[in-house]
């Protein structure tokens, strides 16, 4: 699958499902420096992933910054053909001043087995 290149990030977008609803959201960035995926509320709302009285929030940090997110366990995650099942993500507002609505990280990286070329901007994975 091709990666997008834009503002020397890469790129590409995931196929969430929860609940038996599945949703395509674009704009996901590829980072093998984050340990977790974690999307935006926005994005995942019209499948029914929004904050609940009972979630416990936890405060995320990285380079962009802060952020307080709470976790949902998803049917799948999808990136191409390849599938995650039954993945805690976490989910959050993704405010980092440019369009971001998420970030796929090291969690569905290494169990999805991907392998990201970069001389050819793609992303694919090992049976």
């Amino acid at each position: 699958m091709k990666l997008a290149l834009k503002d020397s990030l890469l790129f590409t977008a995931v196929t969430v499902s929860y609940q038996g609803k599945s949703i395509e959201v674009q704009d996901i960035l590829v980072d093998t420096g984050s340990a977790t995926t974690v999307l935006a509320v926005d994005s995942v709302a019209a499948i029914g992933i929004s904050p609940l009285l009972e979630d416990t929030l936890y405060t995320i940090r990285g380079v962009g910054g802060a952020e307080v997110v709470f976790t949902r366990q998803v049917d799948y995650l999808q990136v191409d053909q390849q599938k995650v099942e039954n993945l805690e993500i976490e989910v959050g507002g993704m405010d980092y001043g440019f369009p971001i609505n998420g970030i796929l990280g090291l969690d569905f990286l290494l169990t999805a087995r991907a392998i990201i070329n970069l001389s050819q901007l793609q992303i694919s994975f090992d049976a």
